[in-house]
């Protein structure tokens, strides 16, 4: 089968190496005219990429990432550790980790920048027979046969021609043009939900000189805003902080001593900036993001046939989860593995496609939306009054996450939580987790830990200094 994937990156490597593995005649169309490879600092501090602007941002590579690269691309997953990823176990957090249950061992986190990963990918997929990777040519057009019930796509047509084709995934992620393409060529309008954030993100790595600290959780909170350390390869860390994007200070952020006067605030960070850490970058800033589901399949069936998506295409999720890059992966997946049926039974493969994403990652989807919202109610303001009172759901969410740094019951609940093993509403639901999450507010008569950030005018303060 002949196979256009529309986009370079992770999702669209993932897929092409996947597909071009079964045998299939693939090649990936990237509109930037480089590819992943120069280097690791190089690529991911000095490489301009407008389209691709969470490449700059700092990443959690979660347990589908392992679980599917061990499965399908060990190779990949021996070079990644071989540039210099990290696995980190949840129960690490434990001087002495409690016996493993079945699932345990898959609670990793792979502590490595994107452009790790990417490399990899990319790496793989340069040496991948049947996989060719084209440069500086983005699609500009699609051909669709019209002839039956369904559109059908034929062709992709780039600068350099036109390209028929059997199947065209599309991994352009959430500003693709594909859904402008298929509206010119007179398909039906795709069914697209979006759910607006109002948070933003800034960000600055730096590298460790000696050991990194021990036993410091990753994130501290404020009325207002959040700090969170990502600890990535090769003693390379990123220090990230959230506000809301109506926060009147967050542009000061933007000048590193600033940047790092306020993350110093926060004790997550504090613990890291305080080892004298050498800087790589000034601050990356992210913003305008907003959790969107797009469906290719409506009520009355597919809107075209020969065209499906993969990665932020289909599920783009706000990186407050750091979701992306493993719902990606478990597309390509799947896409690959059920590949067959699309030639055969076009349509009955975009539907079975569609039903597979409602099943197996919207449930995430719906999780990410609901979290953003929690948080956007803590810190969505721009603190010229008092934060509004945590809902009941709200102080659970914290009681959870404050107990499971002492209870590695509870820390297996969470971790399974944040590996897309379990959504919150099964894995806290079990009976020996609420047991013991009684049990520790009971120790504590029922007080929730409050914020560990900064008060408002000790933040304005530093902003302004």
């Amino acid at each position: 089968m002949r196979v256009a994937v529309v986009g370079g990156g992770i999702g669209g490597l993932a897929v092409a190496l996947f597909l071009a593995r079964r045998a299939h005649d693939v090649t990936v169309f990237e509109r930037d005219g480089r590819r992943a490879g120069v280097g690791l600092d190089e690529d991911t501090f000095t490489w301009v990429r407008p389209s691709v602007p969470q490449a700059a941002q700092p990443h959690l590579l979660l347990a589908p990432v392992r679980r599917v690269l061990r499965a399908d691309a060990p190779d990949v997953y021996a070079a990644m550790r071989e540039l210099g990823a990290e696995e980190y176990h949840e129960f690490d957090w434990f001087d002495t980790p409690p016996p493993y249950r079945p699932g345990d061992e898959e609670l990793v986190t792979v502590r490595a920048r994107r452009i790790v990963l990417e490399t990899a990918l990319a790496g793989a997929v340069a040496r991948q027979h049947g996989a060719n990777l084209r440069l500086g040519a983005p699609v500009r057009g699609l051909d669709l046969d019209t002839s039956g019930p369904v559109p059908h796509v034929t062709a992709v047509r780039t600068d350099h021609g036109r390209h028929r084709v059997d199947l065209v995934l599309d991994c352009a992620g959430r500003r693709s043009p594909l859904p402008r393409l298929l509206a010119e060529a007179g398909c039906r309008a795709p069914v697209v939900e979006s759910h607006r954030t109002g948070l933003a993100y800034v960000c600055r790595w730096y590298r460790l000189r000696g050991d990194a600290p021990k036993r410091v959780r990753p994130v501290s909170m404020a009325s207002f805003a959040s700090a969170a350390v990502f600890p990535s390869d090769n003693g390379v860390f990123a220090v990230a902080l959230l506000v809301a994007t109506a926060d009147r200070s967050r542009g000061a952020l933007r000048d590193p001593a600033v940047f790092d006067a306020a993350a110093r605030l926060f004790p997550a960070a504090a613990a890291w900036l305080d080892l004298d850490p050498e800087p790589l970058t000034g601050v990356r800033a992210m913003a305008g993001l907003d959790n969107r589901w797009t469906a290719l399949v409506d009520d009355e069936g597919p809107v075209v046939t020969g065209l499906v998506g993969v990665g932020d295409s289909v599920v783009h999720t706000n990186p407050t989860l750091g979701q992306g890059c493993s719902l990606a992966l478990r597309e390509a997946q799947w896409v690959a593995a059920n590949s067959g049926d699309a030639n055969r039974e076009p349509a009955g493969f975009a539907m079975a496609y569609a039903a597979w994403c409602r099943s197996a990652l919207r449930p995430w989807f719906d999780v990410q939306v609901e979290a953003d919202r929690g948080l956007a109610a803590v810190v969505g303001h721009d603190g010229t009054s008092a934060p509004p009172a945590l809902s009941g759901r709200e102080a659970a969410r914290m009681a959870r996450s404050a107990c499971a740094y002492e209870d590695p019951v509870v820390m297996r609940a969470r971790a399974k939580v944040q590996h897309l093993a379990e959504v919150p509403a099964v894995a806290y639901a079990d009976e020996e987790v609420r047991r013991h999450i009684d049990m520790w507010l009971e120790a504590r008569d029922g007080l929730v830990p409050g914020p560990d950030g900064p008060e408002r005018d000790e933040w304005l303060a530093a902003v302004r200094g």
